[in-house]
C-alpha cells in the first residue's frame, strides 16, 4: 500500500492545559468537560499566538457534542470537525487524524481539544457498561475494569518472564518522583518502595500506585503546517511519524500484551522518522496501568522482549537516565488526561519549558499508548 509521507510536514504550535492539581482539591458538580475543554484551547491559543479565526478544523474528544463544543469555543464555520470518545487510545488517534487532515487539504490549522470532569462527577473507570459493548465480555468473568485485564496480563508477563511481584515500583516510584517536580500535578509528593509495597492491591498483583488518577481537567493541542508554524510564537514542535494498528478483539486483554501491534508500528515509525531507539531522548509512556510501560518498551525496542521488568530499574528511566519516561509524573501522578497531557509533556520538553524536570538537549520525543488501538508519534524540535 502506497503511504502518503507526512515527516515534518505538520507541527504543533500551540498547548494548553488546566491546573490539575487545583482541581482535584476542588469539586465543582456543576463543572463541565466543555468548559474545561473551552479553558484549555484558550490557554492554546494564546501560547500558539494564533488568531483563532485561523483555526478550521475541531477534533473533540470526551466532550459529549462536538456541535455544542464547537459552539462554546465560537468557532462555527469549520471545514473538518468530528467526535471522539473518551478513551485513551484516542489522544493519538486523533493526533493522526489532525495530521491526516492538513497534508491532505482538508485543513490548514487543526485544534483538538479534550474535557474531563469525571472525578466532579463522581465517575468510576469500570463497572458500567453496554450489553453489547466488548466490556461485557470480560465482566461476565468478573473482569469489570480495564485495570483487572490488565492485571491478567501483567501476571502472565510474571510467568513467562520471571518478573518479580516488587518489578513494578520502579515505574510508579519514577512517576512519583517527576510529579514532585511538577506544579501542576495532582501528587507531588515522592514515593518509597516500602510505600509502594503496603499499598493495597486493587486487582492483584496491581496496587494502588499502579492505578492512574481520576481527575478533572482539560487539555489543548493545536496543529498547523510546517510552513505556517516558522511564523507563529512558539518554536515549532515537528510531527516526524504517526502510526497506529490494532489488535482487537471482544475483550481487551491481550496474549503478547500489544507486543505484535507495536511492532508493526515500530517499523514504520522509525524508518519513517529517520530515527532508531538510541536516538530517542524521552519518552512518553500511556500508563494508565503501570505494566503498560513496561510492555511498551519492550514494544518498540528499547529493551529485549521479556527485559523490561529488569531494564527500567535502577534510574534508568528517571529523569537523568538513559530513558526518560513520563516526565510530568505521567497517569498516577501529574493527571488521567488520557493520553493527551503527556502529548503536551512532549512538547514542553521539547521546547525546553520543562523547568525542574526538563530533559537535557532534548531534541527527539516518543509518545505511545498500547491499546487495543496501539499508536505512537515521533516529535523533534
Amino acid at each position: 500500500m502506497a503511504e502518503i509521507n507526512i515527516r515534518d510536514k505538520t507541527a504543533i504550535v500551540g498547548i494548553g492545559s488546566t491546573n490539575f492539581g487545583a482541581m482535584y482539591r476542588d469539586l465543582d458538580k456543576e463543572r463541565t468537560s466543555y468548559e474545561l475543554a473551552a479553558d484549555a484551547l484558550k490557554a492554546a491559543i494564546d501560547d500558539s499566538g494564533i488568531d483563532k479565526n485561523d483555526i478550521d478544523g475541531l477534533l473533540c474528544v470526551r466532550t459529549p457534542s462536538y456541535a455544542r463544543m464547537a459552539d462554546v469555543v465560537g468557532l462555527h464555520h469549520l471545514r473538518l470537525v468530528n467526535q471522539l470518545e473518551g478513551s485513551g487510545r484516542m489522544a493519538g488517534v486523533a493526533l493522526q487524524y489532525a495530521v491526516m487532515a492538513i497534508v491532505t487539504g482538508q485543513a490548514e490549522t487543526v485544534a483538538i481539544v479534550y474535557g474531563n470532569n469525571g472525578r466532579s462527577v463522581g465517575d468510576r473507570y469500570g463497572g458500567v457498561f453496554s450489553p453489547d459493548s466488548p466490556a461485557a465480555w470480560d465482566a461476565m468473568y468478573g473482569m469489570t475494569s480495564p485495570g483487572a485485564a490488565v492485571a491478567h496480563m501483567w501476571r502472565r508477563y510474571m510467568y513467562l518472564y520471571g518478573a518479580s511481584e516488587d518489578s513494578l515500583a520502579a515505574a510508579a516510584i519514577n512517576n512519583r518522583a517527576n510529579g514532585a517536580k511538577n506544579p501542576n500535578a495532582v501528587f507531588q509528593k515522592p514515593i518509597t518502595k516500602e510505600e509502594y509495597m503496603q499499598a493495597r492491591y486493587i486487582a492483584e498483583p496491581l496496587r494502588l500506585f499502579d492505578y492512574c488518577i481520576i481527575n478533572d481537567g482539560g487539555v489543548a493541542t493545536i496543529v498547523t503546517t510546517a510552513e505556517k508554524a516558522k511564523t507563529l510564537k512558539q518554536p515549532p514542535v515537528y510531527i516526524g511519524a504517526s502510526y497506529s494498528a490494532t489488535d482487537l478483539t471482544n475483550y481487551y486483554t491481550t496474549h503478547d500484551f500489544f507486543f505484535g501491534a507495536m511492532q508493526d508500528i515500530a517499523g514504520r515509525l522509525y524508518k519513517t522518522a529517520d530515527v532508531t531507539p538510541s536516538e530517542i531522548d524521552f519518552a512518553q509512556l500511556y500508563d494508565n496501568f503501570t505494566p503498560t510501560q513496561f510492555f511498551a518498551l519492550e514494544g518498540y525496542g528499547f529493551c529485549e522482549r521479556g527485559t523490561a521488568h529488569k531494564w527500567a530499574q535502577d534510574g534508568r528511566i528517571a529523569l537523568d537516565g538513559d530513558l526518560p519516561v513520563n516526565t510530568s509524573g505521567g497517569h498516577t501522578a501529574e493527571s488521567y488526561m488520557q493520553g493527551h497531557a503527556l502529548t503536551i509533556e512532549a512538547v514542553r520538553q521539547l521546547r525546553g519549558q520543562a523547568g525542574e524536570r526538563q530533559v537535557k538537549n532534548a531534541k527527539v520525543g516518543f509518545y505511545t499508548c498500547p491499546a487495543p488501538i496501539c499508536n505512537a508519534h515521533i516529535l523533534h524540535n
